[in-house]
């Protein structure tokens, strides 16, 4: 290039705008084009994926299962297990002289449904325990709770119930019964009794 050429600025946008049209320069520009597109699709790709495996690992959080506290919370498992074995040990526990006290023990953890039942059928057994001078001992043996969440929980109890009789040898069956209780100011109140 001549000194005059270096000199005029026209010269030099001359050469720029015949370099611009060199063919090679057009397959640089689309070689540097190429890594930001891969990275725009890598990013969109990671995005989308990201997305998916969210939504699917809330499904699993989600299940009937994993709301089963009774799975998950072994303290509140413990807890509502003990409650409502030792509840049921003292509704299911009288003798002739005791009925008043177990009635009364009723009162303090059986509501709703369950206390309706127990009202029903305590009637007669007061009147057979004093006639007959009936004392009944119950043990809970085993209880598990099959569903549990924060303010209720289902139970499947067997007991072991001793009945005596004056004069007579006392007899021990055994008792299924599936159990149903609410958290209601901080205790497990037992608001159903079945039979299985």
């Amino acid at each position: 290039m001549s000194s005059d050429a270096a000199l005029d600025p026209e010269a030099g946008v001359e050469e720029d705008q015949t370099r611009a049209a060199d063919p090679q320069d057009g397959a640089y520009v689309s070689r540097r084009r190429w890594p930001r597109v891969l990275g725009a699709l890598l990013t969109i790709a990671l995005i989308a994926t990201g997305g998916v495996l969210y939504a699917e690992g809330r499904q699993l959080r989600d299940t009937p299962a994993t709301a089963n506290l009774a799975l998950t919370d072994a303290e509140a498992t413990t807890r509502v297990t003990g409650d409502v074995s030792s509840a049921l040990s003292k509704v299911f526990s009288y003798g002739p002289g005791t009925t008043a006290t177990t009635q009364a023990a009723a009162k303090e953890v059986l509501a709703g449904k369950a206390l309706q039942q127990y009202a029903a059928l305590f009637g007669q057994v007061e009147r057979q325990s004093a006639d007959q001078e009936l004392t009944l001992t119950t043990e809970v043996v085993r209880s598990g709770v099959t569903r549990l969440t924060d303010d209720s929980a289902h139970l499947l109890v067997f007991l072991d119930q001793v009945h005596e009789r004056r004069g007579h040898t006392p007899t021990t069956a055994s008792a299924q019964l599936t159990v149903v209780a609410e958290l209601r100011d901080g205790r497990w109140w037992i608001v159903e009794i079945g039979s299985t």
